[in-house]
């Protein structure tokens, strides 16, 4: 498979008469654009805006990320989903770079909801302070779950990929600036030279423990959580096969805008031909049961074993309940002789004397910690709030609260916040462009 991204590189972005991209500059007829988000007739509100790092701008509560995109030919960017199915990682797709669309929450957020601050102290905390973002905030008539802790999210989620469909169609008859090219050949077609490098895959644990449809994570627009692992092409990842769904908590998701950008796809792919042989993609899941779990590590070391893998990179979306997943799956691998090492965050208490991991193994033994979930964080007020700070702590947000005995409110009056940086929006970067570092006392 062979995939071409066209690359343009958004240096800022404006209102104005036509959606269109010139020289850097992309500029959104916001009415056209609020008119196809509000296609769906369960959108009850809708504004756009602008934001840009260094603006003293807050949102919260964070819903999800997306990068727009066109597909060259015709189809959806997300094939079962926005459209009929059609097969991802081939030909060629657009790309708007150094940008995103951004969906907050109007009113209610949960505990898969997010925030970011685009300057100051809460900034490095999140990739999306880095980044121009077409920020929409909405609202939806999904009253059956404005007072769940837990949200599917859907009208939303799906108004900020039709949004960023259309934004990313005005590049249709331009010329990229930048062409980057993905291609693996077939397992059995590659040369002498490549086969005798070592053979590494990439397992992958996209979030799809609800048992209930609309949570979890899609793949091809089928829930995650119904999948048996498989093989799949790199390409499909970074092409719009996966999208990211509205369950886990926030610093632990990844949005659809990491699976679109996965930089430890795009590393393995650096390091192709040269130091490893990059197999591709086994797509696992999260689990409910421990027989389910123990199911999907069998399934994860049988692929790999068949397929003659040396070493693999085990990434898991979340923490708690799915460490379970993750270390068997490594465990797995390990008895199968596959030379494994694990990416996750851990939650080790705010005290730091918890168990890092739900489980843990003595073959676990390479695993790379994206950092704590719980330590607490101290974040001034903002000139500008996009969104409702007061969702932070009223409504569950994982690393807000309503009031804690020592600490108080998490949302203080002035409007600066209190929280654990498990409330910052895919924080923890388990994808591969994390921020954090370890620092040995």
């Amino acid at each position: 498979m062979k995939l071409t991204l066209g690359n343009f590189y958004v240096k800022e972005i404006v209102f104005g008469e036509k959606t269109s991209y010139n020289n850097g500059i992309l500029t959104v007829n916001k009415e056209e654009a609020l008119n196809v988000v509000k296609e769906d007739e369960h959108i009850t509100f809708a504004d756009l805006h602008i934001v840009k790092p260094g603006d003293s701008v807050r949102l919260c509560p964070v819903k999800e990320a997306i990068e727009p995109r066109y597909r060259v030919g015709g189809g959806p960017v997300f094939p079962g989903v926005t459209g009929e199915l059609l097969q991802c990682g081939n030909g060629t797709t657009y790309a708007l770079k150094d940008m995103s669309i951004i969906v907050v929450g109007k009113h209610y957020g949960g505990f898969q909801d997010g925030l970011i601050d685009m300057s100051g102290e809460g900034a490095k905390y999140t990739y999306y302070s880095q980044l121009k973002n077409l920020v929409l905030v909405a609202d939806s008539d999904e009253e059956f779950e404005r007072f769940e802790q837990q949200k599917k999210n859907k009208a939303l989620r799906w108004a900020g990929m039709r949004l960023s469909e259309y934004i990313g169609a005005c590049l249709k008859d331009l010329k990229p600036e930048e062409e980057e090219v993905f291609e693996l050949e077939p397992l059995t077609k590659r040369s002498k030279e490549v086969n005798g490098l070592p053979s590494v895959a990439l397992v992958l644990q996209p979030q799809s423990q609800m048992e209930e449809d609309g949570y979890n994570d899609l793949n091809y627009g089928w829930d995650t959580n119904h999948m048996l692992p498989t093989f799949m092409h790199p390409n499909e990842i970074l092409d719009g096969a996966l999208i990211s769904g509205s369950f886990m908590p926030c610093s632990s998701k990844w949005a659809t805008y990491d699976m679109q950008n996965f930089p430890m796809i795009r590393r393995l792919y650096e390091e192709h031909g040269k130091t490893i042989n990059f197999a591709g993609i086994i797509m696992s899941n999260l689990n409910v049961a421990l027989e389910q779990k123990e199911r999907a590590a069998l399934f994860v070391a049988q692929i790999a074993k068949s397929l003659g893998i040396d070493a693999a990179v085990v990434a898991e979306e979340g923490y708690g309940n799915p460490d379970a997943d993750f270390i068997a799956c490594i465990v797995a691998l390990e008895n199968a002789g596959v030379k494994t090492i694990g990416l996750t965050n851990e939650c080790t208490g705010r005290d730091g004397a918890s168990q890092p991991l739900v489980t843990l193994d003595e073959k676990a033994n390479a695993i790379v910690s994206c950092g704590d979930v719980s330590d607490l964080i101290e974040l001034p007020a903002m000139d500008l709030v996009l969104g409702e700070l007061d969702a932070l702590s009223r409504d569950g947000n994982s690393g807000g609260w309503d009031n804690d005995e020592k600490l108080g409110p998490s949302v203080r009056p002035d409007g600066s916040i209190i929280m654990e940086n498990n409330g910052m929006f895919c924080g923890d970067r388990v994808v591969g462009w994390s921020t954090k570092t370890m620092v040995e006392f």
